[in-house]
């Protein structure tokens, strides 16, 4: 019978070299089971040598708990044969000669060939697809645990609400004023359910943003810290000190972005109080220009003017720093190396006025309506790293400060932005 078939298989050059040349592994059979013939990728697949199949029992190939039952499998579909997947809703095991076991997924089809009934095996072995599967099943169980500890955590808020509501209502005919108060308990009640529900969306967006932005400094870091290894052992001082660098800047980079959801983070929680105390403003931007220096790129540095007749003035430093960080480190990344930053600095009508202009690739004219929306970045950045949080972070710095912010921007030429805050 084997020589039938390859008689048959050798008269058909084109269908030898689509046998011979097929990414699955494939395999014809006898209808009492014995393996035909193999192609290459399934000889391979199974740690067989060429041509070491032919003439086998195709059982050989399956977990020898599965072969009892397999030889009736083969029997019914010789009695019903039409082209078929195989283990649908259940995961198919295959052996291979070294007797390790690996999942794969089968298609069955048949063919006469001189009155002979062959069946032909496609073969994939599924193993790796098998281990992205387990790891988003992992994923999505840690995912359903947090919805449930965040319902949980949702439950109790809400529990507590209706508490204070209930306490309100039963103390509303005692002092009519309890109405406003209840009043102002449910408005209280809907904004913190609101909150709840972008705090939600805050952290699933988190989860996307997380998985791609930690995933590139991260990879830098294992892999300049194995090239250290080997250029230590060279003796090649310049080259280790190149990922060394390469190292700090991966690590600055996840610092920024850990920073930006914290600092995101306090402000939804409304953790962040002003505490102003008495500053020589001048001496601030100094500590200021001089703490940003080593994030700049090569040939950047910062102009400072600050001339301003009243030294000493009260304001947050901690806030108004996160607000100069921010815009300062946004002006150094979206500018090429060697530009110049500008900051300027004076009073107008018992304000302050704070301006940082640079001369980056600014921003287009259809997208300035989305600058302070969290998580957006423009379609200019292209590969520049970043959350899209640090200017939605920045106004609500100014806005817990009272102040405002202006900004000015043409792509390709740069950006102004003006912060103004009231000195109380």
């Amino acid at each position: 019978m084997q020589k039938t078939i390859e008689i048959a298989f050798n008269s058909a050059e084109t269908f030898r070299e689509i046998f011979q040349g097929s990414a699955e592994g494939i395999l014809m059979i006898s209808d009492s089971g014995i393996i035909q013939l193999a192609n290459p990728v399934s000889e391979h697949m199974f740690g067989y040598d060429t041509g070491e199949l032919i003439g086998k029992q195709l059982e050989i190939l399956l977990p020898e708990r599965f072969r009892t039952n397999h030889v009736n499998y083969r029997e019914q579909f010789k009695k019903n044969p039409a082209p078929r997947r195989m283990g649908v809703g259940r995961d198919l095991m295959a052996v291979r000669k070294d007797g390790s076991e690996f999942p794969v997924e089968v298609s069955l089809s048949y063919k006469e060939i001189n009155n002979l009934f062959v069946v032909v095996a496609f073969i994939i072995d599924i193993t790796e697809r098998k281990k992205v599967e387990e790891a988003l099943k992992h994923s999505e169980e840690q995912l359903l645990i947090y919805a449930a500890e965040l319902e949980k955590k949702v439950q109790v808020r809400t529990d507590a609400l209706n508490k204070l509501v209930e306490d309100l209502e039963k103390a509303n005919h005692f002092l009519q004023e309890q109405i406003a108060e209840r009043k102002k308990a449910e408005e209280e009640t809907k904004k913190a359910l609101d909150k709840e529900r972008e705090v939600n969306e805050l952290k699933t967006k988190f989860v996307s943003i997380a998985s791609h932005e930690f995933r590139t400094p991260l990879s830098t870091v294992l892999s300049s810290a194995s090239l250290i290894k080997q250029y230590k052992e060279n003796g090649d001082l310049d080259k280790m000190d190149k990922h060394v660098q390469r190292i700090k800047s991966s690590v600055n980079h996840l610092t920024a972005i850990l920073n930006d959801f914290l600092s995101l983070g306090k402000l939804e929680e409304g953790r962040i109080e002003v505490v102003r105390e008495i500053v020589s403003i001048k001496d601030f931007f100094e500590e200021i220009r001089e703490e940003i220096k080593p994030l700049l790129k090569e040939g950047q540095h910062i102009e400072l003017t600050c001339d301003l007749q009243q030294k000493e003035i009260p304001l947050d430093k901690r806030v108004l720093r996160n607000i100069l960080f921010n815009l300062l480190s946004n002006a150094s990344k979206y500018s090429a190396p060697h530009k110049p930053i500008y900051i300027n600095s004076y009073f107008h009508t018992n304000n302050l006025v704070i301006t940082i202009k640079d001369e980056g690739i600014g921003i287009p004219e259809v997208e300035v309506k989305h600058l302070f929306e969290r998580f957006f970045r423009a379609s200019n950045v292209t590969n520049i790293q970043g959350t899209g949080l640090g200017l939605n972070i920045v106004k609500r710095y100014v806005d817990l400060l009272n102040g405002t912010i202006d900004f000015n921007s043409t792509e390709g030429k740069g950006s102004t932005f003006s912060i103004t805050l009231p000195l109380i």
